[in-house]
């Protein structure tokens, strides 16, 4: 039998899609700084990777270990596995930067051969680390490195908030401008 005339359809929704996204929403309510994980390939010197990320945290200072939780099917997802990395925080002014290492358009990048894994220039702050330990984590892989050098600037940082980019300004950054 055919719809009667002039009633909409009702559209049919798949209810773990809808869990889904909204999990995801409820997670973008936690504000987030924006990074950009570096690597070299299996080429050697001059081979560079990158992935943009917004779950990076600090784990450790005894050993120095960060955290970077990338998705399995992100295309820099294997290269990754088993090699240094650096973790480049980024400023307010780098939202391109993250865009294009998120998939979005190509931008001319500056770089730097680093002691250990190549890194960017020009960001807010760099942590250069070695492979220590990679964890199985449903659809996503935690990758530990750690933290073998490191440096950072004053400025802004670039956030992620409700599936948008902000800044967050430097007045509102961490504890050590406490101390």
């Amino acid at each position: 039998m055919g719809e009667r005339a002039g009633k909409p359809r009702r559209p049919v929704i798949d209810p773990e899609a809808a869990a889904r996204s909204g999990l995801r929403s409820c997670l973008g309510r936690f504000a987030t700084g924006v990074a950009v994980v570096t690597f070299g390939g299996p080429a050697g010197p001059g081979e560079r990777h990158g992935i943009t990320v917004n779950s990076f945290t600090s784990v450790s200072l005894d050993p120095p270990l960060v955290l970077v939780s990338v998705g399995k099917r992100a295309r820099s997802h294997d290269l990754l596995r088993g090699r240094a990395f650096t973790v480049n925080v980024l400023g307010a002014e780098q939202e391109p930067v993250a865009r294009c290492f998120a998939g979005g358009p190509p931008i001319e990048l500056s770089w730097i051969e680093g002691e250990h894994a190549p890194r960017l220039t020009g960001v807010l702050a760099h942590l250069e680390c070695t492979p220590w330990r990679a964890y199985d984590a449903g659809d996503h892989t935690l990758f530990l490195g750690e933290v073998a050098g490191y440096d950072f600037r004053d400025g802004d940082a670039l956030a992620f908030l409700t599936s948008r980019f902000t800044i967050l300004a430097e007045e509102q950054l961490g504890h050590e401008h406490l101390i």
